[in-house]
């Protein structure tokens, strides 16, 4: 069986995800995903006429986000039209996803060039009118019966409660997901897979991340109100709420929010691509592998819960690989919010000092669809920057999912 080989990966800087205050929020989401698909074949001078697929994720595939945004980034790239285009949707998991299945199509035979990656325009989409609660089973009553599917934030402070997780364990981590993405700007270990952001002028758009915010500190951490107070409690299309969706499969369950915007991921836009080839095709045209696809994942987990798929999903990857906790050098954990990626490293007992190294979604933001591509190449540099082998990255996704893929440099 082929190798899936990774030659390279950029991302845009993330942009803060709000109408008319974002630096990217004016631009078209076709706009970003041809910025990093541009980018990532001029930097390997591919014939693009040879990429079989653009494998793309993008979560609300809603009006400027729909109609494939994959192809249409990538006929704006200017890409070969004989390059296809497909794009999925795994809520957060996506841009994992759209990675796993470019290392699938390669490692089978039937593909030997593929792009995958993903966009999300947050200060777009949650600008557009929405009816109702924003709601997992949009409204199927009947599924809300059987399978109870709360918000993730409410879902966040229900599952700290569980795990015995406080408040100050929570801002901990938000605070330490700052510093440390201050470290990593300021000595420039973004700066390989950063590409800047351009508009149809040329102009220069955005060229760093403009979300981090260096300057937090614990207190003011603790003077933050909990986010989900009251939308725990909101009044639901059907009379109910988001708390008694829990509460209606876990009754003795009761917990107190301790989740607000500094322990929880940035509402950001951006973009971000990851460039796979077969060995063979490597090898005829010139292209320097840096990783290969060790082994990839997906999980389904609790849906009410929602967000503990992450461990089960690289236990599974690691058993696939016949590897350990121990085998792994650096690891990337989507902070969708602060209790996923603290119950991650308690759980399997990790060194924290190998975990989300550079900051994370808390300090960095989360573009829903482009996430995990984002990752992927965060821990590949970081590999190469310190000389080491193995990376897993993986991510909780709504409808209680997880994927999850180990890399390994060659």
């Amino acid at each position: 069986m082929p190798e899936a080989l990774i030659i390279d990966a950029v991302r845009t800087p993330r942009g803060v995800g709000k109408a008319g205050k974002g630096a990217l929020a004016h631009m078209h989401p076709q706009h970003l995903g041809a910025t990093v698909l541009k980018a990532i074949a001029e930097r390997n001078n591919l014939n693009t006429a040879d990429v079989d697929d653009v494998i793309w994720s993008t979560s609300m595939q809603v009006d400027r986000q729909g109609a494939d945004l994959g192809r249409m980034a990538a006929l704006d790239a200017g890409y070969d039209v004989r390059s296809s285009g497909v794009t999925l949707d795994r809520f957060c998991g996506g841009g994992i996803t759209a990675v796993n299945l470019a290392a699938a199509s390669i490692m089978s035979g039937m593909e030997d060039l593929i792009v995958a990656g993903g966009t999300e325009m947050m200060s777009y989409t949650n600008s557009l009118p929405f009816t109702g609660p924003p709601m997992m089973d949009r409204g199927n009553l009947r599924l809300r019966r059987t399978v109870p599917q709360s918000h993730q934030g409410v879902c966040a402070d229900a599952i700290a409660a569980m795990e015995g997780i406080t408040r100050e364990d929570v801002d901990a981590l938000g605070l330490e997901s700052q510093r440390k993405a201050a470290v990593a700007i300021a000595e420039g270990r973004f700066d390989r897979s950063l590409v800047p952001v351009h508009d149809e002028s040329g102009a220069l758009v955005l060229e760093k991340d403009e979300y981090p915010r260096p300057q937090t500190t614990a207190e003011g951490l603790a003077q933050l109100k909990p986010a989900f107070t009251d939308l725990a409690d909101m009044e639901l299309d059907d009379g109910g709420s988001y708390r008694a969706l829990i509460k209606q499969a876990y009754p003795d369950l009761d917990w107190e929010p301790i989740h607000h915007a500094g322990n929880s991921s940035g509402v950001v836009d951006g973009a971000a691509a990851v460039l796979l080839a077969s060995p063979a095709y490597a090898e005829k045209h010139g292209l320097k592998p840096r990783a290969r696809v060790v082994a990839f994942a997906n999980v389904g987990d609790d849906p009410t819960l929602m967000l503990n798929g992450p461990v089960p999903a690289a236990k599974k990857a690691l058993a696939k690989a016949g590897l350990t906790v121990d085998d792994i050098d650096l690891w990337e954990i989507n902070e969708a919010f602060a209790v996923v990626t603290e119950k991650f490293i308690r759980d399997l007992k990790l060194d924290r000092a190998k975990v989300n190294v550079n900051g994370g979604s808390i300090a960095l933001g989360h573009p829903i669809g482009a996430t995990g591509a984002i990752l992927i190449g965060t821990v590949l540099d970081e590999l190469e920057r310190r000389n080491l082998k193995r990376g897993l990255v993986t991510m909780c996704a709504a409808g209680g999912m997880a994927p999850a893929i180990i890399i390994e440099r060659v």
